[in-house]
């Protein structure tokens, strides 16, 4: 503006060189000016330094990126909970040797799948040997029994005795193999097979060892035991868990612990199977919800039971259960804008044509495909949709060169 005024009062000689002045000043107001072809800012903006978080894309090249306005959607609130894999307790079987004694053999190993029945060690007992021989006794009264009763019968025929005396001896017989019964079923719950019992009752073979047997099918995945081990009735030997449905098992912290209620949808995400919940979504529902708040974690514990057909979830693995609540409408944009850098969540907005900003947002979990926006977005701001990671590749190779 100066400029102008000083051409009005200078001198005519140096009229033309003012004009020429107030030229090239004017020249530099249009310069910062808004007047200029788009063409043309894209060219000063290369040239310039740009900001390392923004990028400018040709013309060709920004059809690969779609845009979209960020927008309220519906979308289901999502609490995440750190958890665990757990053995479904119901389906736990602890197994233990019957008698006292001193295990021979140990057959079966941590993670191996025992059928029900199958035998997991052995363990000489003196215990046994007594039982045994009690057996070999009672089976020795009954056969006596029984040929005293054939003898009645054949002497009643004759007359020689009476029929009291024949009652008496039927009843003896009969005390004999309840007798002999029980001898037997002590046996069988001392872990004797039914084959060494035969044997032991036809020729008189005592077993030297008893068997642990599994009492149910499932995976052994805890043996507490080593041969040469003197084991005592109840001491838990192994533990036989059938995996087929696991528990994950979270702490929920208290302040939020009311709004969740049994029978809620959770999505699990495991992530040493290397998936996330997009992929196999791993769902279940809550089963348990604690009463009481633990004092030390100030939490409460939730449960969830979820199929676990082809054994992929080990029990202590880590998990996270993603609780999904009520439906809400919020400021939401779809999971695939997002990108990770720097450990933050970061989309491209638009700022002109054909160039972007990468904005660090916070977002809430992911829930069908979206993710609510809880900071850093407003409503109507054009965002890149699709093609957000091949973008922030072509920001990175901008930077470098």
């Amino acid at each position: 503006m100066s400029s102008h005024h000083h051409s009005r009062t200078a001198r005519p000689a140096s009229l033309v060189l003012a004009l020429a002045l107030a030229g090239l000043t004017t020249l530099t107001l249009t310069g910062c000016g808004k007047e200029e072809p788009a063409a043309a800012v894209a060219a000063a903006d290369t040239k310039a330094e740009l900001d390392p978080m923004e990028v400018v894309v040709s013309a060709e090249m920004a059809t690969n990126f779609k845009t979209a306005a960020v927008t309220q959607a519906e979308v289901a609130s999502v609490q995440e909970v750190a958890g665990r894999i757990e053995a479904n307790e119901r389906k736990v079987t602890r197994i233990g040797a019957a008698v006292t004694g001193r295990v021979t053999e140990v057959l079966a190993e941590t993670g191996d799948r025992v059928k029900a029945g199958q035998t997991l060690a052995r363990v000489a007992s003196p215990e046994l040997t007594t039982a045994q021989l009690a057996y070999m006794r009672a089976s020795a009264t009954a056969t006596l029994a029984e040929r005293s009763v054939e003898r009645a019968r054949q002497l009643i025929a004759a007359d020689v005795i009476g029929s009291a005396e024949l009652l008496r001896r039927e009843s003896e017989v009969q005390i004999a193999r309840a007798e002999l019964r029980a001898a037997g079923d002590q046996l069988k719950l001392m872990g004797l097979s039914a084959d060494a019992l035969s044997s032991l009752r036809a020729k008189g073979n005592v077993a030297p060892n008893a068997a642990i047997t599994a009492s149910a099918a499932g995976i052994v995945i805890e043996r507490q035991v080593s041969q040469g081990q003197v084991a005592q009735p109840g001491d838990p030997l192994f533990t036989v868990a059938d995996l087929s449905n696991v528990w994950v098992v979270g702490a929920l912290p208290e302040q939020i612990a009311r709004s969740v209620q049994t029978g809620q949808n959770v999505q699990i995400d495991v992530p040493a199977l290397g998936l996330t919940v997009e992929e196999t979504p791993i769902s279940g529902k809550i089963i348990y919800v604690g009463d009481t708040v633990s004092p030390e974690t100030r939490t409460v514990t939730i449960r969830t039971q979820v199929d676990n057909k082809d054994l992929a979830l080990k029990p202590q693995m880590l998990a996270t259960m993603k609780i999904q609540g009520a439906m809400e409408k919020t400021l939401a944009i779809p999971a695939l804008a997002v990108v990770r850098e720097n450990d933050r969540d970061h989309v491209y907005v638009k700022k002109a044509e054909n160039h972007y900003r990468l904005t660090p947002v916070e977002l809430g979990a992911a829930s069908g495909g979206l993710r609510p926006v809880l900071k850093g977005l407003s409503e109507g701001s054009q965002i890149v949709v699709e093609g957000a990671f091949h973008l922030n590749n072509e920001r990175k190779r901008a930077e470098l060169e």
